[in-house]
């Protein structure tokens, strides 16, 4: 069954990036109809120009698409990325969930399938309390909370049962192929699950 898989996510100097990308192409292996998306830049030119990673990470993401409202309503499953913020998501992906009110209300956004993924530049700041973060905004969406979990052996080098998560060290470690396995696992199994949840709607008589 076709189903369709938004990702999308906010990244400044672009492990997010990578990451979104990694899980993008996944999905697009297994059939699934994908929009890569990324949530408008809110930060002043000021600090982006400060730091050259941010600056090049906008120069080079510019041609893909900004998430709009319409991507999560098309979307049968939601992979959403964001770098950790003292152990929280970054505001500009929270600005964009903050933005989806009107479509939360209609009950456009329940019963599809959620799971997050994050980085931090230290291996204790904040991984698994973002990822728990973003789940608190999935369970007011009533939607369906997919994590990988320690389902393949690919995570138990990753370590993280939450998501997929990057140490980067401070932006000096780009993303590694154990990172880049664990975003495969995930991606794969928030599509096996959305075309099983899209199968099972899809029979039930209404």
């Amino acid at each position: 069954m076709d189903v369709n898989i938004a990702v999308v996510y906010y990244s400044a100097t672009g492990t997010i990036a990578d990451i979104a990308k990694e899980m993008a192409e996944t999905a697009e292996k297994t059939g699934a109809q994908v929009r890569l998306r990324r949530v408008e830049e809110s930060a002043p030119a000021a600090a982006i120009d400060s730091t050259p990673a941010w600056a090049a990470n906008v120069a080079a993401t510019a041609g893909i698409p900004v998430a709009a409202t319409e991507d999560l309503v098309w979307a049968d499953g939601v992979l959403l990325g964001s770098p950790t913020r003292f152990g929280n998501v970054a505001a500009q992906l929270k600005q964009f969930l903050d933005s989806l009110g009107p479509v939360w209300q209609q009950g456009l956004l329940a019963d599809k399938i959620y799971s997050g993924f994050t980085s931090a530049g230290t291996g204790h700041g904040g991984h698994e309390s973002t990822l728990l973060a973003l789940s608190h905004t999935f369970h007011h969406f009533g939607g369906i909370i997919v994590p990988p979990g320690y389902t393949d052996p690919a995570k138990f080098a990753d370590g993280n049962p939450y998501g997929t998560s990057h140490f980067d060290q401070g932006g000096t470690a780009p993303v590694d192929e154990t990172t880049r396995a664990a975003a495969r696992v995930q991606a794969e199994r928030v599509v096996r699950f959305a075309r099983a949840v899209k199968a099972g709607t899809t029979s039930v008589p209404m």
